[in-house]
């Protein structure tokens, strides 16, 4: 054991402010990420991509104590042989309770567009993410009737006759139209229902554009035209 350069007379006192510690001491290491937080960091920016997609079998995960978990949709998809980067997109999407994974992947000139599972909902088993160029995800399936819908004529006009009216995902694609400086319009079409089991009394059409680089630049009411 290194004995302390610090001297204590019996008769006097000395200022221990005035120990130093030994020179030859090292430094205490600077802290660095560990590799979970690395893990985490290089998750949050995955950008995806067809290597997202997967399709397997879950039927270890629909009965027992694991049924419907998180875990067990990971576990069985890394048994069903999905990618490090589908399990990374799966994970991304299930939370608060709400498991899914990305099952089907194709380019709609130039934007990615991504078909989310979700296999233990009740209803509405599919959705629709649109990716740009920077990787940004849009979700087509989470459209509100908040005031910017509401002020639509058309949506204003539907819901004076049907005030009960709610949007009822999933979206369906509804085409698309050229924007200006080489941008694009990708349309989709949300039914509205009074209740879930009801007939469809109209719908929201929404138009996500993309500039010339296949960035998103925003989303607007479309009205629906007759074909």
């Amino acid at each position: 054991m290194r004995r302390s350069r610090c001297l204590l007379p019996a008769l006097g006192l000395l200022l221990l402010a005035a120990c130093q510690k030994d020179p030859a001491e090292p430094a205490a290491p600077t802290p660095t990420a560990t590799p979970s937080a690395q893990k985490m960091a290089a998750d949050a920016t995955l950008r995806w991509s067809n290597a997202v997609v997967w399709s397997g079998d879950l039927n270890s995960c629909r009965q027992g104590e694991a049924a419907a978990t998180r875990e067990c949709l990971i576990k069985a998809m890394q048994a069903g042989g999905a990618s490090a980067d589908a399990v990374t997109a799966a994970g991304q999407l299930s939370s608060a309770g709400e498991l899914a994974f990305v099952s089907a992947w194709h380019d709609h000139d130039g934007i990615g567009v991504a078909t989310v599972a979700y296999p233990f909902r009740a209803n509405t088993n599919e959705g629709t993410r649109l990716v740009d160029a920077a990787g940004k995800r849009i979700d087509v399936d989470a459209v509100q009737l908040d005031d910017t819908v509401r002020a639509d004529p058309g949506v204003q006009t539907l819901l004076a006759a049907h005030p009960q009216a709610t949007p009822f995902a999933p979206a369906q694609a509804g085409g698309s139209t050229p924007l200006d400086n080489g941008g694009i319009r990708l349309l989709y079409r949300t039914p509205l229902r009074d209740c879930h089991a009801c007939a469809d009394v109209g719908q929201i059409q929404i138009g996500y554009d993309f500039d010339g680089t296949r960035h998103f630049i925003g989303q607007q009411v479309v009205p629906v035209t007759a074909p």
